[in-house]
């Protein structure tokens, strides 16, 4: 199946953020060893930071970390790093102008980084870990974003003008790192290649990203995660945003109810009682897309979207403790106030006013 949807802007308050540790600017080495924090600058200037392990986004849940900032007043960050190259034994992973997109409609500016520092595996013969990033580039960035007057999608256009020049220099590292180390990388020529395309500019490197992304959401719409427990019919989204951009996504499950469509985003776990605060998180992000799509059509005809965010589990019987009860009230609040449905199991969760009660 196949949906085609518009969205004109983002509206979305978020209940089911995590508390963000502060950490004053001068210790910004240290706080990007957290998955996110909040960087307070002076008094009057503090801005909401979350950090990418890996530029692909089904690792470490970045869409979680991402998630938690949305809560916070002022400017959110995430810092992605262009290349995350673990060595010829590991992953290789490109930034994706998607994530750079989807980050631009949630109004989060990336900054785009760079690992300079790694230590050897020690299970693997051509393998690092424990990278860390180029501090004062990111520092650097995070100085010029302070005064930077406008919006993210601006500000993430512009560092995608720079983008060969970031990548160069991640290559450079991870040559040092491959003489220092004495691993094995991958190759540097097909990396290049790719630089070469998106060094021709922003459009070359939408373009060939773009293009990847769709293979991607292809090969996504018709695999099941062995992790999901799905029963619907996957889709493929294309949405499309004010500027004419289009951006390709997959729902796990789509159900048409009468004019309405049921967009489906599901999470399991097959030992908890509720899944991972990261997995719920990062269908959270989901669902602040899919609360604002508008003319939403399948084969011509508009529906209305009806989002939902589906929780299975390994067993049937839901015992909550204290701090999943607590976790769950929040999810509702998230849901009312949002305009999406929850689903545990079989079963859709009732929302009503009390939740707001103190």
């Amino acid at each position: 199946m196949e949906i085609l949807a518009e969205i004109s802007g983002l509206k979305y308050t978020p209940f089911s953020c995590s508390s963000l540790e502060v950490f004053d600017v001068s210790h910004l080495e240290d706080a990007l060893s957290s998955p996110n924090f909040i960087l307070k600058f002076n008094d009057e200037n503090n801005i909401a930071v979350s950090r990418w392990v890996s530029p692909k986004r089904t690792r470490s849940y970045p869409y979680a970390n991402v998630y938690d900032t949305l809560g916070f007043t002022g400017k959110k960050v995430t810092i992605i790093p262009v290349i995350k190259d673990e060595g010829f034994d590991g992953d290789r992973d490109f930034l994706q102008w998607d994530t750079v997109s989807l980050m631009s409609l949630l109004g989060v500016y990336v900054v785009i980084g760079y690992y300079v520092h790694a230590t050897k595996n020690p299970s693997y013969e051509n393998k690092i870990t424990d990278q860390r990033f180029d501090v004062q580039h990111i520092r650097s960035e995070l100085n010029e974003l302070l005064s930077y007057q406008s919006d993210a999608l601006h500000w993430n256009l512009s560092r995608i003008d720079k983008i060969s020049t970031i990548a160069e220099a991640a290559l450079n590292s991870y040559d040092a790192l491959s003489r220092s180390l004495g691993i094995k990388m991958h190759s540097r020529e097909s990396a290049l290649k790719r630089i070469a395309k998106l060094s021709e500019g922003r459009a070359s490197f939408m373009g060939l990203s773009r293009q990847l992304a769709k293979k991607a959401q292809k090969r996504e719409s018709v695999t099941n995660q062995p992790k999901e427990r799905l029963e619907g019919e996957k889709a493929i989204i294309t949405i499309k945003n004010y500027l004419g951009g289009n951006y390709y996504f997959t729902c796990d499950e789509v159900e048409l109810h009468g004019n309405e469509v049921y967009l489906i985003e599901g999470k399991h776990t097959e030992t908890g009682s509720l899944p991972h605060e990261g997995d719920i998180k990062d269908g959270l992000l989901k669902m602040v897309l899919f609360t604002n799509l508008v003319r939403v059509t399948i084969d011509g005809r508009e529906y209305k979207p009806v989002p939902v965010l589906k929780l299975t589990t390994g067993s049937r019987h839901l015992s909550l403790n204290e701090a999943q009860e607590t976790a769950l009230k929040e999810l509702k609040k998230d849901a009312q106030t949002n305009s999406f449905r929850i689903k545990i199991n079989d079963e859709f969760i009732k929302l009503d006013e009390t939740l707001f009660d103190e």
